[in-house]
């Protein structure tokens, strides 16, 4: 298991039976572990996800996105759910962007 700051400063968790899950239904992803915790602790644009889910999204190449789903419990403690690869971001939900 290894831990990631969101950009809140809470602890956030990526379990070995999330990452499983990850790899499991997207092979593509294996590669993406250390970009996964990098995405969570620096990302782009945060969007407002589903079911009161946070959305970290960082730009990997040109035309694609990772997007890393977690969720803050409380101040002390968070976990990822899932993270995948997109081609847009929904710039309707962002409710958080990096400074330049």
């Amino acid at each position: 298991m290894e831990i990631a700051h969101s950009v809140n400063g809470i602890p956030i968790r990526l379990t070995d039976e999330r990452w499983q899950h990850i790899v499991s239904n997207k092979p593509y992803m294996q590669s993406y572990y250390d970009q996964i915790l990098d995405t969570v602790e620096n990302p782009t644009w945060i969007l407002r996800g589903h079911g009161n889910t946070l959305v970290a999204v960082q730009s990997i190449k040109r035309l694609n996105h990772l997007h890393v789903v977690y969720r803050e419990i409380n101040r002390n403690d968070g976990f990822v759910i899932t993270a995948f690869l997109a081609r847009k971001v929904n710039r309707g939900t962002i409710i958080w962007r990096a400074r330049n």
